[in-house]
């Protein structure tokens, strides 16, 4: 976790000082290799990019032509896998010969788990609703750089935001000390606590060498702050006070720090590559923002509902942990004298059935689901406030970034 927020801290130090590349290097591997050349999405084959004014609301393209939203994933399905496979092979390339046990626990996700690539998917969707006209007031400089090399750029920042994903779980598997993740062994189980470590802080420093490769200054604070925000959570759940536990705010907080940040930062810089003003860069993070907490509070859900066969982890966890999450809060709302039973712990297995019973008798659930609901709605708010374009690809996109906000909150699994 220190090694986190200090890459965090010396990226951002080292960069503002215009001597975050030598330094830096010095302190995470040298070698990584340079980002490959762009993975053309199958959107961009057949068509150029429009430059003219669009006078077409998204709005009403978006209910006369897509009411009918294809498989999100099927529309970067050929980015994916191509930054799959390049995520695999890439990411202990250089250790392989030297350290091949960290390369193997590095890798480990990579090759076995492969999921939906959720996050991914939102990014490089995202690159693709914003791939609009940039307005005349954009700076010269900054228009000369949305040429054929942005979409390798905003595909880097999506290789980038997986690396740190898998890196923070690894290391909040051991601060778990879980079992499973994502349906198979968990590696600090297969490999140890210290490789588990190791490995994350391995990921971590391939993804800050990634960021640095984008020379982007703005882009490279937004991603360390992310970093220093995945500590912050993890230490705002370890240190809560008895007060704390049972604050709604606190645990938003705690949620952005642990969930959202990375998903909402992500989409800003992807926005701000394609050299966007700042309030459609804002957009680009309020999308992320809600979609980051509704899917957590989705996932503070299921860890009650769920069947743990299909989550691929089991259930109960978070309270088996002493993590008090939205059901929780809000049954103590309904129930006070559950807060006694919060602040005594959940050691006691006893505590655990006592808090379930008050839960079942609340409306805990129900109204965590709905707060997930409200955060979905404003997502899809922020992707029908973006500027108005009649371009088929662009709202396509759109579409499918709202289709995935919907998902989020109705999976089960």
């Amino acid at each position: 976790m220190y090694s986190r927020w200090n890459l965090a801290r010396n990226l951002r130090r080292f960069y503002e000082h215009g001597r975050y590349a030598h330094k830096f290097y010095s302190q995470a591997l040298v070698g990584i290799n340079q980002l490959e050349t762009p993975i053309r999405p199958q959107a961009l084959y057949d068509r150029q990019v429009s430059c003219g004014l669009h006078d077409v609301s998204y709005q009403a393209h978006h209910n006369r032509s897509f009411r009918s939203v294809e498989d999100p994933f099927s529309l970067v399905a050929d980015e994916l896998s191509l930054i799959a496979k390049n995520l695999r092979e890439q990411v202990a390339e250089e250790v392989q010969n030297k350290a091949p046990k960290l390369a193997s626990a590095a890798k480990y996700f990579f090759e076995r788990a492969e999921g939906k690539k959720f996050r991914p998917t939102v990014l490089l969707l995202m690159a693709s609703a914003l791939n609009m006209p940039i307005p005349q007031s954009t700076a010269e400089e900054v228009f000369d750089t949305l040429s054929e090399g942005l979409r390798a750029r905003q595909q880097a920042i999506a290789k980038i935001t997986e690396m740190i994903h898998v890196a923070s779980l690894l290391h909040d598997d051991v601060l778990d000390d879980a079992d499973k993740r994502r349906g198979i062994e968990s590696l600090n189980l297969v490999m140890g606590n210290k490789l588990s470590v190791l490995a994350g802080d391995f990921l971590l420093s391939k993804a800050c060498m990634a960021l640095a490769d984008l020379k982007n200054t703005e882009v490279v604070s937004l991603i360390a702050k992310v970093v220093e925000n995945l500590v912050t959570g993890e230490t705002m759940q370890m240190t809560s006070t008895s007060e704390q536990r049972r604050s709604m705010e606190y645990y938003l907080e705690k949620t952005y720090c642990k969930t959202a940040s990375l998903i909402s930062n992500s989409c800003k810089s992807v926005a701000i590559l394609a050299g966007q003003t700042a309030e459609v860069a804002m957009l680009a993070y309020d999308y992320g923002r809600n979609l980051g907490l509704a899917y957590q509070l989705t996932d503070d859900i299921l860890d009650f509902t769920g069947n743990k066969d299909v989550l691929g982890k089991g259930v109960l966890s978070d309270i088996r942990h002493g993590i008090v999450t939205a059901p929780i809060l809000y049954a103590i709302e309904e129930f006070p004298q559950l807060g006694e039973i919060v602040d005594q712990g959940f050691d006691d297995p006893a505590n655990v059935d006592l808090a379930l019973e008050y839960l079942g008798k609340s409306r805990g659930i129900e109204r965590a689901r709905q707060l997930a609901e409200e955060h979905a709605t404003r997502a899809k708010e922020a992707i029908e406030a973006l500027p108005d374009s009649d371009d088929e690809d662009v709202l396509r996109s759109r579409s499918a970034l709202i289709d995935l906000t919907d998902r989020a909150i109705r999976r089960t699994k």
